[in-house]
């Protein structure tokens, strides 16, 4: 198994990815960050960090990574999330290709999955998450070559699952979240939980540039009764 410091971590262009996939890796191009979210990095501080989202194919078609977060942790406790985390000197620049090797390496040291079998396509402009203060980089990446994913330790992560684009995309899966604190955003029920906050953000935002999103009705509101 490569681990994610030897894994070659250059970006390929559209044609290296499947066709359905395609639409995604041409329009990261030119999504800038306003056009994913209204909360973008200061100009000072913040600390930098990555996320990796992952597409892969499954028995069910063009499928997702998530895992969900361990009910023990301080923060997220339970929340289903992407692969990532904090960058670590090692990775490298942050400027550079360190959001890529951090994003690769949390996935790794998280789920398990071997790196080299990640062709990364694409990174979405820096997002900002107020209440971590992370400086968040979305790294897009194909599974190529897909390897067994699981918790590496369950005290950090309770599990590790796939969700078909088909079920995110469904209608019948979306809301509106809405907390306490009067955040409101997009939600999905899928893989028996529900995903909100920032990572459904991210996935609203793909469905959306990707054309993949379908009419959903935004009116339907799925309150949370648990801390961000």
């Amino acid at each position: 198994m490569t681990s994610a410091r030897e894994a070659d971590i250059r970006q390929i262009g559209p044609e290296g990815v499947p066709d359905w996939l395609r639409p995604l890796a041409l329009a990261a191009r030119t999504i800038r960050p306003r056009q994913l979210s209204r909360f973008l990095p200061p100009p000072s501080g913040g600390r930098p960090s990555a996320v990796l989202v992952l597409f892969g194919e499954g028995a069910r078609g063009p499928e997702l990574l998530l895992m969900e977060r361990a009910t023990s942790l301080r923060e997220h406790a339970g929340q289903p999330s992407f692969p990532g985390g904090g960058l670590d000197p090692e990775d490298g620049d942050p400027e550079g290709e360190g959001p890529l090797a951090a994003a690769l390496r949390e996935a790794e040291e998280e789920t398990g999955l071997d790196p080299a079998g990640v062709r990364v396509f694409a990174t979405l402009p820096r997002l900002y998450i107020p209440v971590s203060d992370f400086v968040v980089s979305p790294v897009l990446g194909w599974w190529a070559t897909p390897s067994p994913v699981a918790p590496v330790d369950p005290a950090e992560t309770a599990r590790v699952f796939t969700v078909p684009v088909t079920e995110l995309a469904d209608p019948r899966s979306r809301g509106t979240a809405i907390h306490p604190s009067g955040y409101r955003g997009p939600a999905f029920e899928v893989g028996g939980t529900l995903v909100w906050g920032f990572t459904a953000g991210v996935i609203d935002r793909i469905l959306h540039y990707a054309g993949w999103e379908e009419p959903w009705d935004r009116d339907r509101e799925i309150s949370l009764d648990h801390g961000a």
